[in-house]
């Protein structure tokens, strides 16, 4: 699965936090790593890079960042039990909320990207403080 550009720029924004250059300093090996991928995608204008495609200290500094991401949309305000095929609380599909557990990390970040993009769901509007809060869900 392809992981987006954002999530790479969002990964080395999270290591420059947890890691910040001083004066003359080297960068973290995780920012290289993803400052690698990042810069190769923007030379070769590309929104999506394979998750095998990545050198595997940035996949490995990539991950580290992924877990450290809300893991579900979910606000437990789920339509889907209802009978809808969209979820009207968080946005995913009947199937998405379905194979959650079984998504792997990029398929999971793509669905966060649609969802948020779309910004239609519950979770970004009426309950947008209930969903900052994280509620447990039962995917």
């Amino acid at each position: 699965s392809p992981i987006h550009i954002t999530d790479i720029e969002a990964a080395i924004n999270h290591w420059r936090e947890r890691a910040p250059a001083s004066a003359g300093a080297a960068l973290a090996p995780e920012i290289s790593a993803l400052g690698e991928v990042y810069a190769l995608m923007v030379f070769r204008r590309q929104h999506e890079v394979p998750q095998d495609h990545l050198p595997p200290a940035a996949l490995a500094a990539w991950l580290a960042w992924y877990d450290t991401t809300p893991d579900t949309p979910c606000i437990a305000i789920c339509s889907t039990s209802q009978g809808d095929d969209w979820c009207k609380g968080c946005g995913r599909s009947f199937d998405e909320v379905q194979h959650w557990l079984a998504m792997g990390p990029a398929d999971k970040r793509a669905v966060w990207r649609r969802i948020t993009r779309e910004g239609t769901a519950l979770r970004f509007n009426r309950y947008a403080e209930r969903a900052a809060q994280q509620a447990p869900c039962s995917d």
